[in-house]
């Protein structure tokens, strides 16, 4: 299995246009305050199965966020076991947990290439194709609308190496329809729920190498040619997977940035963490490059345009997908995360903190 296939797979088996409402302000709060942070919410990814059974895991998501999203539930893996069937336990559990806490729940993923169930092979034809995702995306953002205000519609489109015509990554869905997949799932998204924002999410733009910069330029090339046709899109999700020996492209990622509002198009950073196998052993300086790394990454944004959300995949060192690919060689544990294993504040926290603050 790839590393793509695992980060945002089945881990757990896991309108913000100009003049619009803030996605994650609208809508009722209900049982408790949202926590008191800064005008920029913050959230983590969530391990559902873990908010029943672990209390010191399950008070550090509502001691410290706003915003919740599942790393599994809503993925086609967890939610569409065969064809017929869809199983909503795992985003139904969520979503009620994030209303018990006065959060909000994002929706992740719609269409992507990673996390698909065996039975989705045997989609044999381009009609199989649009008719499944189309019943895919109606009824699952239909079961959560106006309930659900952000949702990652296509993740990770661009192609690992973009190279001209081929600049979309394959899948099943691209074998079957072309780049078109992508407006027919964000035209569906938009049918099925008239309010919710709708993202395009993504990943390795932010360092100053030829790939990141071929990636920035064919997502953008997307965008533009998505918003030359009307097409219903109103974010850009910027994962953030940041290796902790690698520097940001600040002015290039500056760049990106003001280009996506250029469009009239919002910034999220939706999965931040720091991957710190190659960092220093000694926990208190890894944690301290893994701050400034974020400090780094968060800056160039931030100075572009404010994100309107920022999240991390996962909160506590306890639960990442980081050791499945980076173990570090020392055997040391992991630490790319804003909470250690014992779900104690560390400094890529405070950074976090400075962020979400930072419009007051």
């Amino acid at each position: 299995m790839r590393r793509r296939d695992f980060v945002l797979g089945a881990m757990g088996a896991g309108l913000a246009s100009t003049g619009a409402l803030d996605p994650f302000v609208r809508g009722d709060l209900t049982a408790r305050a949202v926590p008191a942070r800064g005008p920029i919410p913050y959230g983590a990814a969530v391990r559902t199965d873990l908010l029943d059974t672990e209390f010191d895991y399950k008070q550090a998501i509502v001691d410290h966020c706003q915003l919740v999203v599942g790393e599994g539930g809503l993925k086609w893996f967890d939610l569409r076991p065969s064809q017929d069937q869809f199983v909503f336990d795992q985003p139904d559990r969520l979503i009620d947990f994030a209303d018990q806490n006065g959060m909000q729940m994002r929706g992740h993923t719609l269409a992507w290439y990673g996390a698909m169930p065996d039975w989705t092979n045997s989609i044999g034809s381009a009609s199989e194709a649009e008719r499944e995702l189309v019943h895919h995306i109606t009824t699952v953002v239909g079961r959560y609308r106006g309930r659900v205000p952000s949702w990652d519609v296509v993740n990770e489109a661009i192609a690992e190496q973009p190279e001209s015509g081929a600049t979309i990554r394959g899948s099943i869905w691209q074998e079957r329809l072309g780049k078109r997949y992508i407006e027919l799932a964000l035209r569906t998204a938009a049918a099925a729920d008239p309010s919710a924002q709708l993202v395009i999410n993504d990943y390795n733009i932010e360092n100053p190498t030829q790939q990141c910069r071929d990636r920035r330029q064919a997502l953008l090339d997307l965008l533009r040619d998505l918003k030359d046709r009307d097409v219903p899109l109103h974010a850009v999700g910027i994962q953030g997977h940041l290796p902790g020996d690698m520097d940001i492209d600040k002015e290039g990622l500056s760049r990106f940035v003001e280009t996506v509002k250029g469009m009239q198009l919002d910034v999220l950073v939706t999965e931040l963490d720091v991957i710190d196998n190659k960092l220093p052993a000694r926990e208190y300086d890894r944690d301290q490059v893994v701050a400034a790394r974020a400090h780094e990454f968060l800056s160039a944004i931030s100075e572009a345009a404010r994100p309107s959300a920022i999240l991390t995949w996962g909160i506590t060192d306890r639960y990442t997908w980081v050791p499945m690919w980076f173990k570090r060689d020392d055997g040391k544990p992991n630490r790319p995360l804003p909470l250690d294993a014992g779900c104690r504040p560390k400094a890529l926290m405070k950074v976090i903190d400075e962020f979400t603050r930072a419009a007051e």
